[in-house]
């Protein structure tokens, strides 16, 4: 027995070298795979483990285990904006990197928002400091994609291509399971927690003109939304009043 915090103090040195060159959020090898490189118990790596995290190196999530200590990404609601001014605005460096191009027929849901039967499809990774953050698959109508090319995909962001001004967008989020594609471009564990957003922007006459589906692992970002205090109305609730 008086040789065990002696182990797992020696293990935490092992990992806490190896964590100091590691990226924040990159996940960890589980607890079972650190278990058999070390040869102990799953209960003496996870006192290693909480020494790292006490000391504000790692942390750990439920269906992601543990990972490099970091702070979520906020991603503010409250206006049309991009992932990488987003990125920007944290002081992270943002890249994307293009994984599919291509014109083709419309899925059941690009046809039903979008109204048409061929589309540009067009799938990303997007990344933070490096590592993954985001994968973001959009789809336009191909009589708009026709205009620009897969350059100007890589180097600029769809609001700027359409050629078409803007009124804004809707974006409903949700919580999912990552698909075993998505997990592996993404660098987490398999079937772990997305968040999962599908964005549909439109014109000034309210026509839609971009579907987005854009899949974040729920521990690296934090959506923001600022809720004014509505003065009180006589209205009936629920109700929205239109001119």
């Amino acid at each position: 027995m008086s040789d065990r915090p002696i182990r797992y103090h020696a293990i935490a040195d092992e990992l806490r070298q190896r964590v100091r060159s590691m990226a924040p959020g990159r996940v960890l090898p589980s607890e079972s795979d650190l278990s058999a490189e070390f040869a102990v118990s799953r209960v003496t790596v996870r006192r290693a483990l909480e020494i790292l995290r006490d000391e504000g190196l790692v942390d750990s999530r439920q269906g992601f285990g543990w990972y490099i200590a970091m702070a979520p990404v906020p991603q503010r609601l409250n206006s049309l904006a991009t992932i990488e001014g987003q990125l920007g605005d944290r002081g992270l460096a943002a890249d994307r990197k293009i994984l599919e191009y291509a014109f083709g027929p419309s899925t059941a849901r690009a046809r039903e928002v979008l109204g048409c039967d061929q589309v540009l499809r067009v799938k990303r990774l997007n990344l933070a400091n490096g590592e993954p953050f985001a994968v973001v698959t959009v789809w336009c109508p191909a009589e708009i994609g026709h205009h620009f090319s897969r350059h100007d995909v890589e180097q600029r962001p769809f609001y700027e291509l359409v050629g078409i001004t803007l009124r804004g967008a809707t974006q409903t989020i949700g919580a999912d399971i990552v698909t075993a594609a998505d997990a592996a471009l993404l660098d987490v564990p398999p079937a772990s927690p997305v968040l999962r957003c599908e964005r549909i922007t439109t014109d000034t006459g309210g026509r839609p003109v971009l579907l987005s589906e854009h899949v974040f692992p729920a521990y690296r970002t934090q959506f923001v939304v600022d809720l004014p205090n509505a003065e009180p109305s006589i209205s009936p609730a629920g109700l929205r009043l239109v001119d």
